[in-house]
């Protein structure tokens, strides 16, 4: 399994903007799909946005559709969520989970269909 290590969240004004990396450990990062969830206090985890192992495929939650871009470099064993526009609702705690490529893209949404997670880091975005 990848390993995955998120980085920089903290604290922004609202109508800020943040990036957020993934870090992955061994030479395999390029044949997992990625997925970015996160979970705010008192609520479920919720899907924000995914890209399949090659990079060529998006998706995101229409809450941060237009506002979040997803990318990744795989020479770099790192993908990244570049968030603009925050707004107070975006507070959560961000994910990056890793599933194989050889698991169906379909299911990009599903976070109990990703084995790897990591950590997580705080994004709090002040009203």
């Amino acid at each position: 399994q990848v390993q995955l290590v998120e980085s920089g969240g903290g604290l922004v004004e609202t109508d800020g903007s943040q990036r957020l990396s993934c870090a992955a450990s061994g030479r395999t990062f390029g044949t997992y799909h990625i997925g970015w969830f996160r979970q705010a206090p008192g609520k479920e985890r919720e899907f924000v946005s995914a890209i399949s192992a090659s990079g060529g495929t998006t998706s995101y939650a229409d809450s941060v559709k237009g506002r979040f871009t997803i990318s990744r470099d795989n020479a770099k064993n790192t993908a990244y969520l570049q968030m603009n526009n925050l707004q107070p609702e975006d507070t959560a705690v961000y994910y990056c989970a890793g599933r194989h490529w050889s698991v169906s893209w379909t299911d990009y949404a599903l976070a109990r269909v990703y084995p790897s997670w990591g950590q997580g880091t705080q994004v709090t975005v002040s009203s």
